[in-house]
């Protein structure tokens, strides 16, 4: 099982990564999953659009694009992540740079878990679930 931070931004380094890792490790036990191969990728908004264009047939920015390889409960797949678009919803919601990067962080790996987002009810799930998750953060 192997969780790996990469930053293509070019002034973003994750702090705490080791304390990232374990928490978001927890957060898959508590889902009756396991760790696989979860690689996280820190992009620019510009890179992720490119992104959202291609795969996705998308023509908007977004703070997250996640490619699942799930194999049953083993939790794989690739998680972009735009550290621009972090900072804007940061400041649109009037949150801390590292609380914002932790709920797109774990909203990632809750996709990869089952969870959706796309109607309300989903969203409000995901939601309350990005919240339980957050207050699990022991660091």
């Amino acid at each position: 099982m192997a969780i790996s931070f990469t930053s293509q931004y070019k002034t973003f380094k994750l702090s705490k990564s080791t304390s990232i890792k374990k928490w978001i490790e927890t957060i898959i036990k508590k889902e009756k999953r396991r760790a696989g191969e979860i690689h996280y990728v820190f992009v620019s908004d510009e890179d992720l659009l490119k992104m959202n264009k291609k795969f996705l047939n998308h023509n908007t920015y977004t703070d997250i694009i996640t490619f699942d390889y799930c194999e049953d409960k083993t939790i794989n797949g690739d998680i972009f992540i735009s550290i621009d678009r972090v900072k804007d919803n940061a400041s649109k919601f009037k949150t801390e740079f590292t609380d914002e990067l932790h709920r797109v962080l774990i909203h990632g790996v809750l996709h990869l878990c089952g969870y959706k987002d796309k109607t309300k009810k989903d969203a409000s799930l995901m939601r309350k679930m990005e919240e339980n998750s957050l207050s699990k953060r022991s660091f």
